[in-house]
């Protein structure tokens, strides 16, 4: 990864970088500064990882020239707001590759955490919470929160499920570190107006600006059901909130496939 550095707003914030030209997962490195009393807010960034993981456990390919970082916070408010931090991250990276790319009509957020590019998967997040040490000041109930993301910049992974795309596609592509900075900085705007779920509000409206999907049908995999139907909204803790024929569904985790995204999608239906 050429020339790897947080931007101006993140380091005036107090935010630190640790890089490595190859780890196992900048997830799981973050997790074990944690546990070392690590409090952030750092970020974990690595050229490549040799046991990269998305959601769910499911194998993420990390290959040299794409980004893989993760964020280190603490002291965000309880634990029981941490799920929003998703929404923060996704809000966020949307954020940066807009300002990196400008290509704000082929760029979409998919519940719960992937970023699209042209309908294709361009990059994901995984949240996961990292208990403090003993002793440790713990403003957040004691659980640090480690949040990651990988994007495709300079190459698709091959052999993966579903339309995988990177961002060489575009015109106007930024590198690895190029984005990362532009994302240190637009992670720091985005957790200042999400205020520690004061601002969940206005977050979230941010975020359905670029959902995918939105007043679309879509189905949704759930563990034991297939559900489909409309796509709302989110509702004010972020739950997935479909129409279906059986009346409302809200759905809380699930796998969300769409329908192709040609043609302009019905008005929806903004709900407070």
């Amino acid at each position: 990864m050429n020339r790897v550095e947080l931007g101006r707003s993140a380091l005036s914030h107090g935010v630190r970088l640790v890089f490595h030209e190859e780890i196992d997962s900048t997830n799981d490195e973050a997790k074990r500064l944690v546990q070392a009393g690590e409090s952030g807010p750092l970020w974990v960034v690595a050229d490549r990882q040799s046991k990269g993981r998305g959601r769910l456990g499911r194998s993420w390919t990390s290959l040299r020239g794409n980004l893989h970082a993760s964020l280190v916070l603490t002291g965000f408010g309880p634990a029981r707001i941490a799920p929003q931090l998703g929404f923060v991250a996704g809000v966020a990276t949307i954020s940066a590759l807009l300002r990196t790319t400008g290509a704000a009509e082929r760029l979409a957020l998919k519940w719960p955490n992937d970023i699209l590019l042209d309908g294709a998967k361009l990059g994901g997040i995984l949240l996961e919470g990292a208990p403090q040490p003993v002793g440790a000041s713990a403003p957040g109930g004691g659980l640090a929160c480690v949040i990651g993301i990988g994007v495709n910049c300079a190459l698709s992974p091959e052999g993966v499920p579903g339309p995988v795309t990177d961002l060489t596609r575009l015109s106007s592509a930024p590198t690895a570190g190029e984005l990362l900075a532009q994302l240190s900085d637009s992670m720091i705007e985005t957790l200042e107006l999400w205020a520690g779920g004061a601002g969940f509000a206005a977050l979230r409206e941010r975020w359905l600006a670029h959902a995918a999907g939105l007043g679309r049908d879509i189905k949704v995999t759930l563990a034991q059901e297939t559900i489909e139907g409309r796509f709302e909204t989110i509702d004010a803790t972020g739950r997935l909130i479909l129409s279906t024929r059986d009346g409302e569904r809200i759905i809380e985790a699930g796998d969300v496939f769409l329908p192709s995204l040609s043609g302009p999608a019905p008005a929806p239906e903004r709900r407070p």
